[in-house]
């Protein structure tokens, strides 16, 4: 088996792929576009899925499995991998934990006014009147119960916090007091102290958080966005935030990233801005390698209708 890996492994995790797989060889720590040669040759792709084009997929002539190092597929060029119809899989699941617990410090954030607690040391200000509020007994809405829907919710009940979710279908889910369907998603929202959208980029999804849906908000909510930034316009989001029908958006992902440096979103108050890091953490790859390493196994048995995490190339999810 030929592999070319454009996510760039440590030693230790070379190492691990080796041992596993002595007789396939792995190209490894090469840009796709200098790669061009091996391209040409490799049975399997294994990337973080936003160095691909179509043109690439043309020239890797024996390309059968696209392994993503990532849980979003949306930059893949699905036109040309359904052609062929490649077998893609992702990394869903390894970003449950950080991105939970970011949700988590963003939620004590707002909460506990940490902006304005380190404003106010930068400039020597002594104010106790700097309002505090708890999480306890607070309403968490969680757009996407899957794997980091559901870390997001086990982590809130400790903090003994309501905690609702939406899926396609309103199938109940662990760690949910109550989910909500597609259809439904609106019925909760003037009750949500905190919105959370863990929502692919999909046909479904783009533009469904829209003015009128925010107008249904509590004015108190706060809204936590770490799945796509198309779940929103921009423009929409500035007019909610100006209007008051939201109190404080902590926005991980936008439209065009990096995000301008004279977009308004800089310089709004109520606004918390990070550079798409919810997921980032140091255990990130040894937590997609053994998703690699048994999707490899099954790929070399030929038992590729086993693999874990495939891609619907319909649904692009």
């Amino acid at each position: 088996m030929q592999v070319l890996s454009t996510v760039k492994l440590s030693s230790e995790l070379k190492e691990q792929l080796e041992a596993a797989f002595p007789e396939t060889n792995v190209h490894h720590d090469r840009k796709i576009d200098e790669a061009i040669d091996i391209l040409k040759e490799v049975d399997i792709l294994f990337t973080y899925g936003e160095d691909i084009n179509a043109k690439h997929i043309q020239i890797a002539k024996n390309l059968k499995w696209i392994m993503v190092a990532s849980a979003g597929v949306d930059k893949l060029p699905f036109l040309e991998i359904k052609k062929r119809n490649i077998q893609v899989t992702n990394s869903k699941g390894v970003h449950a934990i950080p991105m939970a617990e970011y949700c988590l410090a963003m939620m004590l954030q707002v909460s506990r006014q940490t902006k304005t607690l380190i404003e106010n040391q930068a400039n020597h200000v002594w104010d106790r009147r700097v309002k505090m509020e708890e999480l306890h007994g607070k309403t968490v809405y969680i757009l996407g119960t899957g794997a980091i829907g559901q870390e997001i919710a086990r982590i809130s009940k400790a903090f003994h916090m309501n905690v609702i979710g939406m899926n396609g279908d309103g199938r109940q889910i662990d760690h949910f007091d109550s989910v909500y369907s597609y259809q439904n998603r609106n019925l909760p929202l003037s009750e949500v102290d905190f919105l959370i959208s863990v929502l692919p980029s999909t046909n479904d999804t783009i533009g469904l958080i829209d003015m009128p849906m925010f107008e249904k908000m509590k004015k108190t909510i706060t809204f936590i966005n770490i799945g796509r930034g198309d779940v929103v316009k921009e423009d929409v989001l500035i007019s909610a935030l100006e209007k008051g029908y939201i109190n404080h958006a902590v926005l991980d992902v936008f439209a065009i990233e990096p995000l301008p440096r004279d977009h308004p979103l800089w310089d709004m108050k109520n606004v918390t801005i990070t550079p798409h890091l919810s997921g980032i953490t140091k255990q990130y790859l040894p937590r997609v390698m053994p998703i690699f390493l048994e999707n490899l196994k099954f790929y070399s048995q030929g038992e590729c209708s086993n693999m874990i995490n495939s891609i619907n190339l319909d649904k692009q999810y």
